[in-house]
């Protein structure tokens, strides 16, 4: 079965994308600030994007009361989200300092898009943390109980 991404939180990801790029193109410490975010964000984003967020193209079919045979093929990605949320929350640890940087020299330097950006992807972090990634997890278990895997 072919899993996609919610189409809202691809966007999501794409904007958070590109306002980063445009914070590196920036003169100042802002720049140098939203280059280190950049190394931490975009391995953690592939990730997201190859296992911890597909699941959740389901919920909408779920929620409806269906469920098929094909919808078997989530259970390898929510259970590697399951086994690799550790570590995906301790990059969202990392790059919680990293956004306290970025907000300072955003402040420091008077660039009101660095620290609209850092508030932003910390409340995104949040998000994933609270809501996206359990629920993630939760289409897993209904698949597997429904299909009595």
């Amino acid at each position: 079965m072919d899993l996609k991404i919610p189409e809202a939180l691809k966007k999501e990801h794409e904007a958070l994308h590109e306002e980063l790029a445009k914070l590196t193109r920036l003169p100042g410490q802002v720049a140098e600030a939203a280059r280190k975010l950049t190394h931490h964000l975009h391995d953690h984003f592939r990730k997201e994007q190859e296992y911890a967020l597909p699941p959740l193209g389901l919920l909408h079919d779920l929620a409806k009361g269906t469920v098929t045979p094909e919808m078997a093929g989530v259970l390898a990605m929510t259970d590697r989200l399951k086994a690799e949320l550790p570590t995906l929350l301790s990059e969202h640890l990392q790059m919680t300092g990293a956004l306290h940087k970025l907000a300072e020299v955003g402040r420091k330097e008077m660039r009101p898009a660095a620290v609209h950006f850092a508030e932003a992807l910390k409340l995104h972090a949040e998000m994933e943390e609270q809501v996206l990634y359990p629920a993630a997890m939760l289409v897993g278990e209904y698949v597997r109980a429904r299909l009595g895997k």
